[in-house]
């Protein structure tokens, strides 16, 4: 199972500010009674687009029309907090981003992130504000995510992101997955099970 490098992630991007965005708020629970991911981009910050004592859908940037088609979210610090739910990157990933940029990101879902090819890259606050800024006023805007510069750039402004060193080469040798990985070695497999005695 051959998996694609990812050095850079492109697109437009929607503004979810806030700090300590949990992951609850990203996949309420309720809607994590499936068997498969495949259904979770319905419930994706549900509980903040949708007004649940009208039933109508909210002003959060997740609803506004001029962010459609947005593949990378803006938002603040410890984004995807709160319990391990591999479901929350699962809902974002299968809502279409592809790419996050936070101030810092709880580990565990930065982990469930990176497994997904999904970058999740931490910038200076004011960075990713004053881009928050730029989206609002221009929200066709093309952001590129240089994971191998480390760099943000958009119109003809730049500025540096992070990520462990671990992450980073995970995605740009294509070795993020390790089920993939696993699934692509069946001979060594194999091959080792017929020196074990008791296999």
């Amino acid at each position: 199972m051959s998996l694609p490098a990812i050095t850079q992630v492109a697109g437009t991007a929607v503004p979810v500010p806030g700090v300590d965005i949990d992951t609850d708020r990203i996949i309420p629970a309720r809607f994590m009674k499936c068997v498969t991911f495949d259904d979770l981009a319905e419930g994706m910050f549900y509980d903040v687009k949708v007004n649940p004592e009208t039933g109508e859908r909210t002003d959060h940037p997740l609803n506004d029309p001029k962010h459609e088609g947005a593949t990378i979210i803006l938002s603040g610090a410890n984004f995807g907090c709160g319990s391990s739910r591999e479901h929350a990157p699962q809902s974002i990933y299968r809502s279409g981003y592809r790419a996050i940029i936070a101030e810092s990101f709880a580990e565990i879902f930065f982990g469930n992130s990176t497994t997904l090819g999904m970058p999740c890259v931490c910038a200076a606050g004011r960075d990713i504000q004053t881009l928050m800024d730029f989206v609002d006023k221009a929200p066709e805007t093309r952001i590129t995510i240089d994971i191998d510069a480390m760099k943000v750039f958009y119109a003809d402004i730049s500025f540096p992101i992070t990520m462990p060193d671990s992450a980073r080469s995970a995605l740009t040798t294509a070795k993020y997955d390790p089920l993939a990985e696993l699934l692509g070695r069946t001979d060594d497999i194999e091959a080792t099970a017929k020196k074990l005695a008791y296999v």
